[in-house]
C-alpha cells in the first residue's frame, strides 16, 4: 500500500513538473516570438541579430547609426510607418536596440522583405573597397553559383573578384537595377522561407512573386497598395527622408488569413545623414558623388505593380 502511494506521489510530481515545463514553453516570449513567428529574420541575413523581449517588443543587436535614425524617426512624420523604438538595453552582456514587435498582432503571418533603392551599398563602401582592392574568393564563388558566365576571363583565371566588382554586379542581376527594389525573401504562413530571388529581375517576375505571396487576395493587395501610397505621401513631407541617404533599408510586408495587411520601413543601419544643407530627391539616377539612392523610384514601381494587380477586382 505504502509503495503504491509513493509511486502515485512520484507520478504526480512528474506530472506537475511536466505541466510546469509545458506552461513555461507555451508562455515563453522567446518561443512565442521566434519559433512561431520569426523564421522571417533569415529572409535578409538577420539570423542571430535578434532576441525576444517582453511586452510586445523585440531586441536587435545594437547599431549606432540605426539607433540615431530610430531616435530621429520617433520625432518625424514617418513615425507611424517604422517600428516604435524604446531605447537600448543590455542583455546577456550584449547591447540591443529595443523595438516594437511588428508581428505581434498577426495570426500565422506571411512576411516579405523588399530591399529598397537602386543600390545597396554606400558610396564610401565602394571608395574603401577600391582603395584596397583585395581579391575575394568567397565573392567569386557566390557569383558563379548564380551565373557561371558572369566573371571575366581574368577573374576566372584568378578564381576571385574584388569587392567593388561583386557589389556592383550583385545589383545588376536583380530588380534593384531595373525597378529600384528587390525581393530578399518570403516567409509563408506555414513557416517555410524562400530566399531564392537573386535573379528575380523583371516586372513580370516580381508580379508573379507578389501574386504567390498574397494568393491574389484582392483585399490584401488593396491594403498593401494603400499603405504604400500613404508611405509615399509621408516621405514627400518628411524632414528625415529629405536629408538622409537611405541605403540597405527594407519595406516589410505582413499579412495574415484575417486579411490584416500592413507595410513598415525597417533596417536603418546604413542610412546616413547628408552634410548640413544638402538634400536628395530619391527618384533620379545615381551617379557616383550625388548620393542618390532611388528609394522613391522603387516605391513608385511597387505602387504601380500593386495597383495593376488590385485593379482586376476580387476573384469571382
Amino acid at each position: 500500500m505504502a509503495k503504491r502511494q509513493e509511486r502515485k506521489r512520484q507520478d504526480w510530481e512528474v506530472s506537475k513538473s511536466w505541466r510546469k515545463i509545458k506552461n513555461m514553453v507555451h508562455w515563453s516570449p522567446f518561443v512565442m516570438s521566434f519559433k512561431k513567428k520569426y523564421p522571417w529574420i533569415q529572409l535578409a541575413g538577420h539570423a542571430g541579430s535578434f532576441k525576444a523581449a517582453a511586452n510586445g517588443r523585440i531586441l536587435k543587436k545594437h547599431c549606432e547609426s540605426e539607433q540615431r535614425c530610430l531616435d530621429r524617426l520617433m520625432a518625424d512624420v514617418l513615425r507611424p510607418f517604422v517600428p516604435a523604438y524604446h531605447g537600448d538595453v543590455v542583455k546577456d552582456g550584449e547591447r540591443y536596440n529595443q523595438m516594437e514587435d511588428l508581428l505581434a498582432d498577426f495570426d500565422s503571418p506571411c512576411v516579405m522583405d523588399c530591399k529598397m533603392g537602386i543600390r545597396t551599398y554606400l558610396e564610401e563602401e565602394l571608395t574603401k573597397a577600391r582603395k584596397k582592392p583585395s581579391l575575394r574568393k568567397d565573392m567569386y564563388q557566390k557569383m558563379v553559383e548564380v551565373d557561371p558566365e558572369a566573371p571575366t576571363e581574368e577573374e576566372k583565371a584568378q578564381r576571385a573578384v574584388t569587392k567593388p566588382r561583386y557589389m556592383q554586379w550583385r545589383e545588376t542581376i536583380s530588380s534593384t537595377a531595373t525597378l529600384g527594389f528587390r525581393i530578399e525573401g518570403i516567409k509563408k504562413e506555414d513557416g517555410s522561407v524562400n530566399r531564392d530571388f537573386k535573379k528575380t529581375k523583371t516586372r513580370e517576375q516580381v508580379t508573379e512573386a507578389f501574386r504567390e505571396f498574397t494568393k491574389g487576395n484582392h483585399n490584401i493587395l488593396v491594403a498593401y497598395r494603400d499603405r504604400l501610397i500613404a508611405i509615399r505621401a509621408t516621405l514627400e513631407i518628411s524632414p528625415f527622408f529629405k536629408c538622409h541617404e537611405v541605403i540597405g533599408s527594407s519595406l516589410l510586408f505582413i499579412h495574415d488569413k484575417k486579411e490584416q495587411a500592413k507595410v513598415w520601413m525597417i533596417d536603418f543601419g546604413k542610412t546616413t545623414p547628408l552634410p548640413e544643407g544638402q538634400t536628395l530627391q530619391h527618384d533620379v539616377p545615381w551617379q557616383e558623388g550625388n548620393r542618390e539612392d532611388g528609394y522613391l523610384s522603387g516605391l513608385n514601381n511597387l505602387i504601380d505593380i500593386l495597383t495593376e494587380m488590385s485593379q482586376g477586382g476580387p476573384p469571382p
